[in-house]
């Protein structure tokens, strides 16, 4: 099958023009002209992967290996670096990103992780009816994303709505409407608002939480006939807990 196929597929399950202004999703490197024999689904990019892959494999990415423009391309420099063994082997990359946040991912962690349903979608935003006490809740939350620690900001007793964004979602803080917000990559200072304006956070990670990327897009290659294998891609953040605790 050709890229051009596979892509034109991607964009219908995932159009890749409701992607955000400052995203990079699309076809990052390849030829559409490329005869496809092997597919590989990872939420990543990095080294050792591409060591693994055959030549002449598709990569479907959830975030794109380049994201901003290029002005040099050093080979001892990221992603230049990966972007060379790439080229190298003939590997073709499509990345998948706030398309497919908007589209998939969102609703997935809510209803197939969380087990709730989505009440209200706002664009990146997905909102829950939880109707439990936060220590509840976010207990129930670090276990069903396997949370070494849940790290939060609370300012409520009882939770009745949720807000959901994957990923990294604070720059979106002041659009929230709900008592507590899920999101990952929560900061010093995303917390010292959050707490000044009454809203209850906690931080499900940023690989955490976008995990399942390609778990949900290889059912949907399924449809198309083509086989994928997903990636075993790894969190590159390693949690070490102080001696004795």
């Amino acid at each position: 099958m050709k890229l051009l196929d596979i892509y034109n597929f991607l964009n219908e399950l995932s159009p890749f023009d409701i992607q955000e202004k400052w995203d990079n999703s699309g076809l990052l490197l390849g030829d559409f002209s490329q005869d496809i024999q092997k597919i590989t689904v990872s939420i990543d990019v990095d080294e050792e992967l591409i060591d693994a892959l055959d030549n002449d494999t598709l990569l479907i990415t959830h975030h794109p290996i380049i994201f901003s423009g290029l002005k040099k391309i050093q080979f001892n420099q990221y992603p230049s670096n990966l972007l060379q063994k790439m080229i190298q082997k003939n590997i073709s990359n499509i990345a998948m990103h706030t398309n497919f946040d908007k589209t998939h991912l969102n609703d997935f962690v809510c209803e197939k992780v969380l087990g709730y349903k989505i009440v209200k979608k706002d664009g990146f935003i997905a909102y829950l009816e939880v109707n439990d006490s936060f220590s509840n809740f976010s207990q129930k939350v670090a276990e069903l994303f396997k949370l070494d620690y849940i790290k939060s900001v609370q300012c409520h007793e009882h939770v009745q709505t949720v807000a959901l964004v994957t990923g990294s979602g604070c720059s979106l803080l002041k659009e929230i409407d709900a008592d507590c917000f899920l999101t990952g990559d929560i900061k010093y200072h995303d917390a010292m608002e959050a707490k000044s304006i009454g809203l209850s956070l906690i931080d499900i990670g940023h690989y955490e939480s976008e995990c399942f990327f390609g778990e949900i897009l290889r059912n949907d290659l399924k449809i198309l006939g083509l086989e994928a294998i997903i990636a075993t891609s790894k969190n590159p953040f390693t949690y070490i807990n102080r001696k004795g605790t």
